[in-house]
């Protein structure tokens, strides 16, 4: 059976002033105690050197570090631990008994800024019944406590779910078995105890060196250490609910360290373990879910989780293949691994032949394309926008969504991408997902749905996962699925008209799905909505929301007319005419001499960047010029675009983000419909920069720290880069097909 405890994560403050609740099973700490404590024990962990002359006092909001050098940061705390009986010196210095029934925990408090300098310091230690002191040992605990950077991992999946792997080996981040079931490697959002599977040599690498295999998702890790070479060899072979890893000799002779530590609903759940009668492996169980593990080596349990040790020489394959299923049918059955390694790779290779890209950017693009099929879900054609949840747009904050879902948002943009590409059959069943999402009362049309179109979405914080570098709070579920945003009947009556175009459907076919949105669409266009970006601060008239109700008037004029559908097209003219010249008084500053975010503002938005994209104006119309320019100038840091000014406070958050990586897309694509093709290529190149080494980009970026920011990797960011290396490459590109007559300004 497997077991042992997470490390706690702080509580709220602001109601118990100088003394932590933790729940249950770990006492209360007083601040009296902490005082006298703290100079002995920072010391003893190597947090502070012996002088350093540590002085806690009470403050409002918690404790405050009256030191010059460790004052700040104390908004949000971290802990040191005590694990089994403190040492006695500690006890009576904290004024608790020697002889405690049982083993119990102590927290220090600390600032959650020194966690990220250091680590999560463990202390110590062992004592028998009599209190009797036998061993103290601490440690400041290396970087495999947390999670690494977001760009340091990549993507492995079977097109039903993914997992995230570090450099350093580690499987932290899989849902199972599909992209919005729970993790049961969650230690991305907690710590290793949250559930996680690391392969590695024993001893530190010299050097780490990754790629997918070409045109798979593959992952190879190599592994270059004093003693020889290694790869790790990863892949969830689609269509398979299983994981293989095969570890594979290149040079010399390598000790390697296995450790699997698995817990189910987001890293809260202990399954019960068992060996299995036959070879190498395990089986274990909890709730409706199980795995089942083969290997080719011994295992052994250790602390609750399950280890091995072993040496891997020149030539050697030494295989793991981790298979799940529900725990109320039959075991499953781990898959040969060599063989669904191969099967993978045929699968693979063969999808990638079908690209009809051959430009100068084919190896993003195709990788782009190959992280959208990892991020499909087979059995409904829809697409996640990512796998995770509650990855930061700022490190730090709580601007933490979950985005394990499908969004009307991307509809266009996807669909434009797949039949580009030449992926017609998934371009077909993307569409097919939409209709079906959607079908039912117009009133009730949502912004995201689930995997299969499921519509209860309900939002709730996981309070047991202290988030990526104490990133708070955890969220499962998107309160956005409940908001009314006008531009999603823009994106469905746009794919509709394209799918037509294309041959994908036939429109007459399907067609009263559509005028029922539009009659719908005719009744609320002049209601505020939360805008494409998902605000929490209010409702408001947001100038991008009305384009896109223009863009649904205008698509469904066009398909009735093309094809010769019935439609009352007169009233529709009149409507579309009416909200054109809506968003051109309202939504136009003369003053600034620009479009702006929503009616009545000064401030710019970078979804204005779309409006030339979807042919509401021309890109050298004057005012979409000086729209463009201006967002050039005041949203522009570090060459790239951020969304809008977060201090203005229009989301009801606090302020602070990166930069949404789709927006420079975006960007660049104005600049192509501009003319200006080497300023668009020089940024375009600027944000291929940013991929990590296998190619995968986040949703934002932090131009401060160089970091990847957000729900990772992000399906919008790798639409946007192929949908601009279209534009830059041909005549015929998203940009200029999306759609002509609209750039007449017809109204």
């Amino acid at each position: 059976m497997q077991g042992g405890f997470n490390r706690v994560c702080p509580g709220d403050l602001d109601s118990r002033l100088g003394r932590h609740c933790a729940g249950p099973g770990v006492d209360r700490l007083w601040l009296p105690r902490l005082r006298r404590t703290a100079c002995l024990l920072l010391p003893a962990a190597s947090v502070l050197p012996p002088a350093a002359g540590l002085l806690l006092s009470a403050a409002p909001g918690g404790l405050r570090l009256a030191t010059p050098v460790l004052r700040p940061a104390t908004a949000q705390l971290s802990s040191i631990q005590f694990s089994r009986q403190p040492p006695i010196l500690l006890r009576r210095l904290c004024g608790l008994p020697d002889r405690p029934p049982r083993p119990y925990r102590r927290l220090l408090l600390l600032p959650r800024s020194w966690r990220t300098r250091l680590g999560t310091c463990k202390l110590s230690a062992r004592t028998n019944h009599t209190g009797n002191h036998r061993r103290v040992r601490h440690e400041i605990a290396g970087p495999d406590d947390g999670p690494a950077s977001i760009e340091d991992y990549a993507l492995i999946g079977n097109c039903r779910t993914a997992a995230l792997v570090s450099r350093a080996g580690s499987i932290d981040w899989l849902c199972w078995p599909r992209f919005d079931s729970g993790a049961v490697f969650a230690a991305l959002l907690g710590t290793t105890r949250n559930g996680r599977w690391r392969i590695a040599p024993a001893t530190e690498p010299l050097r780490v060196s990754r790629e997918y295999r070409p045109c798979t998702m593959i992952l190879e890790t190599v592994f270059e250490t004093a003693d020889g070479t290694v790869a790790l060899i990863e892949c969830m072979p689609p269509e398979q609910h299983c994981l293989v890893r095969i570890v594979e000799g290149r040079a010399g002779r390598v000790d390697m360290q296995f450790d699997l530590v698995l817990r189910f609903d987001y890293g809260a759940t202990i399954p019960w373990v068992k060996r299995l009668d036959h070879g190498h492996g395990l089986s274990a169980v909890a709730g409706p879910d199980q795995v089942v593990l083969h290997s080719d080596v011994a295992l052994y349990g250790r602390d609750y989780t399950t280890a091995a040790d072993f040496t891997v020489t020149a030539g050697e394959r030494v295989r793991f293949v981790l298979a799940h299923g529900p725990s109320y049918e039959p075991r499953p059955v781990p898959p040969d691994a060599e063989t669904s390694l191969a099967e993978a790779e045929h699968f693979w290779r063969a999808w990638s032949a079908r690209c009809l890209y051959h430009g100068q950017w084919r190896e993003p693009v195709l990788r782009s394309l190959l992280t959208l099929k990892a991020l499909s879900y087979t059995p409904t054609g829809g697409i996640v926008a990512a796998p995770t949840t509650s990855l930061p747009e700022q490190f730090g904050g709580e601007r933490n969504w979950d985005y394990r879902y499908c969004w009307l948002r991307d509809a266009t943009f996807t669909l434009m991408a797949l039949m580009h590409a030449g992926y017609r059959e998934e371009a077909q069943s993307w569409g097919a997902w939409l209709r079906r999402a959607v079908a039912g009362t117009p009133a009730q049309v949502q912004v995201l749905y689930g995997l299969a179109g499921e519509r209860w979405i309900p939002e709730r914080e996981i309070p047991w996962l202290c988030g990526y570098l104490d990133a708070r709070p955890v969220r499962v579920g998107n309160a956005a699925s409940a908001q009314l945003q006008l531009d999603v009947y823009g994106e469905l009556l746009d794919a509709f008209y394209h799918e037509a175009n294309a041959g994908l459907i036939r429109p007459a076919g399907t067609w009263d799905l559509p005028t029922a949105l539009v009659s719908h669409l005719a009744e609320i266009w002049d209601q505020p909505d939360e805008s494409i970006w998902e605000v929490r601060g209010g409702a408001k008239h947001f100038t991008f929301s009305k384009v896109m109700a223009w863009v649904a008037m205008d698509r469904a004029i066009r398909t009735a007319e093309e094809f010769g559908l019935r439609a009352p097209l007169e009233r529709w003219r009149a409507l579309r005419t009416r909200i054109h010249d809506s968003v051109c008084r309202d939504g136009y500053n003369t003053a600034k001499g620009t479009f702006v975010q929503y009616y009545g503002a000064s401030e710019l938005d970078a979804s204005l960047l779309l409006l030339p994209l979807v042919g509401f104006l021309p890109a050298d119309d004057p005012r979409m010029r000086a729209t463009i320019e201006g967002i050039g100038r005041e949203l522009m840091q570090d060459g790239l675009v951020q969304r809008y000014r977060t201090q203005h406070g229009v989301d009801g958050l606090p302020p602070g983000e990166g930069l949404f990586l789709a927006c420079s897309f975006w960007y660049v694509d104005c600049l192509v419909l501009l003319g200006r093709r080497d300023e668009a290529v020089t940024l375009f190149e600027r944000l291929l920069a940013l991929q990590n080494d296998v190619g995968l980009l986040a949703e934002e970026y932090d131009p401060t720290t160089r970091r990847q920011l957000g729900n990772f990797p992000q399906a919008f960011s790798h639409l946007a880069l192929i949908n601009s290396a279209l534009n830059l490459e041909t005549v015929h590109g998203p940009a200029q097909q999306r759609p002509r007559e609209g750039r007449k300004n017809r109204s």
